[in-house]
């Protein structure tokens, strides 16, 4: 295969209500946020997800497309290495670390399809 630039990158965050409240013995909800993110590269998308707080979807959208586009999308350790990296000063746990996964999961994604192979054996 060859070098696939990153072009783009979406996010989008979505709160979807439970059904009831629900909790786990530490804390309660009445919903759950996903962070759906999309890249373009090479003529595929590849789509991502992490459940996380709706600011993970900034955090892609403004500091990680900043530190990727252009990097080859399967170069998937590189392009891991340059999100970690850009957020050094605002953290790399929580939100950071949330956004990093769906921005992965999306890149492995787009990298299976170009290879016509499932994301997971």
């Amino acid at each position: 295969m060859g070098e696939a630039p990153i072009a783009h990158l979406a996010a989008h965050a979505y709160r979807i209500p439970t059904d009831a409240p629900e909790a786990d013995g530490t804390f309660a909800w009445n919903a759950t946020t996903v962070v759906v993110v999309e890249i373009e590269a090479g003529g595929v998308k590849g789509l991502g997800y992490s459940f996380a707080g709706a600011a993970s979807a900034q955090i892609v959208l403004h500091v990680l497309a900043d530190a990727i586009c252009g990097l080859d999308a399967f170069a998937i350790p590189k392009a891991w290495a340059a999100m970690v990296a850009a957020v050094r000063n605002i953290g790399w746990r929580g939100v950071s670390a949330c956004a990093i996964s769906a921005v992965k999961i999306a890149l492995a994604g787009g990298a299976a399809a170009a290879a016509a192979r499932p994301a997971a054996r």
